[in-house]
Formats: C-alpha cells, sequence, structure tokens
C-alpha cells in the first residue's frame, strides 16, 4: 500500500504531527469524501499545532516552576488581598514583559506571593514567552556551584536569555557582599532587555537595609525598583484560612490549599 510509505517518510522528515493526522485520516471513512486540499490543510494544522504543543512544553521545563499548574484562572480575587481586576488585566497582557519592566510582589507569608509570580510565568509560557523560576537561596547555591566550576560567566549567559526571570522569596535569608554583586551583574545584564518578577515578605522600603552595603543596595535597586510594576498583597495567610476551615469540617489539619504561596 502506498499509505505505509508516505507515513514513514513523513516520521523521517520529523514531520510526526502530520504523520499521526494521516494514519487518523486512512481510519476514518468519513474524511474519504474531503478534497485534497481539505485533507492537506488538516495535516498542517496538526503538525503546526503538535509543534506548538512540543515547544510549550519545553518552556514549562526550562522554566522550572515550583507551582506547574498555576494560573491566572485560579488566582482567588474574592479575598480582598490588594489585587484588584484592573491590575491583574494589565499583567496578563503581558505588555509589560515586552517593554522590559519588572514585577515586585511583596506581602505576608501565605497571601499567594508565589502562586501569582507562577501564574503569570506559567501564563508568559503560554504565549512564547521564555522564562526562568528559581528561589533567591537556590540561585545563590547555583552561583556558588558555578563559581567552584569556573562557569559563572555561562550562568549569567544562561538567565540573561530568559525573557522572563522569577526571584522568589527575595529577603528571606542574609545575601553575602560576593553574591550582593553577582545579584548586581545579572541584574544589570537584564536591564531594560529583558523583565524579572521578585516576590518578598520584605516591605520595598525595607530592601535597602536588607542589601546593607549603601552603594550596592543603591546600584541593585536603581535596576530593580525604579522600572518596576508593584503589588502589595495582604491580609491574613490563606493557609490559616484553609486549615481553620478543613479543621471546622472535619478534613483535619495539615491541608494546605495548592493555589496560595
Amino acid at each position: 500500500m502506498l499509505n505505509k510509505p508516505l507515513y514513514d517518510q513523513m516520521q523521517t522528515l520529523g514531520l510526526r504531527g502530520m504523520a499521526r493526522a494521516f494514519e487518523r485520516q486512512q481510519a476514518n471513512v468519513a474524511l474519504s469524501d474531503l478534497g485534497f486540499d481539505e485533507r492537506f490543510a488538516a495535516l498542517l494544522d496538526q503538525e503546526q499545532l503538535e509543534r506548538a504543543n512540543y515547544r510549550y512544553a519545553q518552556r514549562l521545563r526550562w522554566a522550572k516552576l515550583p507551582l506547574q499548574n498555576a494560573c491566572i484562572e485560579d488566582i482567588d480575587q474574592r479575598t480582598p488581598r490588594g489585587l484588584d481586576k484592573r491590575t491583574l488585566a494589565q499583567l496578563t497582557d503581558l505588555h509589560w514583559i515586552d517593554q522590559h519592566l519588572n514585577l515586585l510582589i511583596v506581602g505576608p507569608t501565605g497571601v499567594g506571593k508565589s502562586y501569582l509570580a507562577s501564574a503569570l510565568a506559567h501564563h508568559a509560557c503560554k504565549h512564547e514567552i521564555s522564562v526562568r523560576y528559581l528561589r533567591l537561596p537556590r540561585l545563590v547555591d547555583e552561583l556558588v556551584k558555578a563559581d567552584a566550576l569556573r562557569r559563572k560567566s555561562q550562568l549569567f549567559k544562561h538567565l540573561a536569555k530568559a525573557q522572563l526571570l522569577v526571584i522568589d522569596d527575595f529577603g528571606l535569608t542574609p545575601l553575602a557582599d560576593t553574591h550582593q554583586r553577582d545579584l548586581l551583574e545579572l541584574l544589570e545584564d537584564r536591564y531594560d532587555r529583558s523583565a524579572t518578577i521578585v516576590t518578598s515578605q520584605l516591605p520595598i522600603d525595607r530592601w535597602h537595609s536588607y542589601l546593607g552595603d549603601p552603594t550596592l543596595a543603591d546600584a541593585i535597586l536603581d535596576r530593580l525598583v525604579h522600572n518596576a510594576h508593584r503589588i502589595v498583597l495582604k491580609g491574613e495567610s490563606m493557609r490559616a484560612r484553609r486549615g481553620q476551615s478543613s479543621e471546622s469540617k472535619g478534613v483535619g489539619k495539615g491541608g494546605e490549599d495548592p493555589k496560595i504561596d
């Protein structure tokens, strides 16, 4: 049969989506009445869809988001937290990433900072934007490892390629002078070239004192804060609310809402 060689050729050429669609067409008698143009267009559509899905999956793997299922639609807007619909709409249009702006998300633990950052990052991945997520302590570990292997410049280049970088838990642990200089170099590479999301429990007006060295603090914040959108989340921990709700329903303690930070 001629169908098998055609299928094999598609596979050899890397047209796997088209090959699978071709196989389905052969098995579906109802499609035999379609003209060549319609059937071929359907094959091309399937190939394009599979390639887009593959690239999306690759971006998600590279992003290494802690909350792979975080999505904009699941963000809780019923609880007053300082996140209004207008602000969320401005962020989800992703123009701020095209404009190489930053986003700073601050607030106490449990109010949804990490979830919001992950949801926006996931949304960016869907729109063909490259993303990389790192908690600040993990970023420090990566820098130490790269320094030991004399590959720090490669790490900087790697992170600079991300159109959106997420730095979670900024200010959670002390940052040595060496790592402050590394952070400055990283932000310098990204300044006016790409976008960065930073989440922190520390209010922004305390970041300068957290960094300590006035000169380094001025340089870091100049590249991070002055061209940034700001979201200040507030309210009690949503984890605590979830735990109280579960306890009252007899579910027991320890339940954690996957939609929160």
